[in-house]
Formats: C-alpha cells, sequence, structure tokens
C-alpha cells in the first residue's frame, strides 16, 4: 500500500484525534492495573475527548476533502414515455 495517493489519515485532524486517543487508551490501560478506577475513567474521557477534536477539526477544514459522489454505469430506473400503459 505504500505509494498510494488517496492520503488515507494524512490531515491534521486525523493524527491529532489519534494521539489524544493513544494518550488516553496509555492512560486507562496504566490506571486499571493499578486498580484506580478514577484515572482509568479519566483515560476513558480522553479517548472521547480525542474522537470529538478530530470531528471539531475535519469540521473546521483541516480533515480529507471529499470528492464528488459519480455515478457509475446507467441508472437504476429510467422513465417510461408518455402514454404508455401497462
Amino acid at each position: 500500500m505504500a505509494g498510494s495517493s488517496h492520503g488515507h489519515g494524512h490531515t491534521p485532524a486525523a493524527w491529532t484525534g489519534v494521539i489524544i486517543s493513544f494518550i488516553g487508551f496509555c492512560v486507562a490501560g496504566a490506571f486499571m492495573v493499578m486498580a484506580q478506577p478514577v484515572g482509568f475513567w479519566a483515560g476513558m474521557v480522553l479517548i472521547a475527548a480525542g474522537a470529538v477534536v478530530g470531528g471539531v477539526m475535519r469540521a473546521m477544514g483541516l480533515g480529507q476533502k471529499q470528492p464528488p459522489l459519480k455515478m457509475v454505469g446507467a441508472p437504476l430506473a429510467t422513465r417510461e414515455p408518455v402514454g404508455v400503459e401497462s
């Protein structure tokens, strides 16, 4: 997949959201091992915050631009000529 040109995830919004969520996973995992529920839930909040921050940054235009949809092939339904009855 090296050299693909679609740029999947190579945006500031994606990197920021993933980094914040990764830190949240590390925090939650560490506090889970230490049997500290408050720290575990703080890590879970960081995970959710990463998703929110990534989504907000994408809405601000820092995410991947969506290409316009193209119709491939013939239309699924065709109109019948006027006056044709079944």
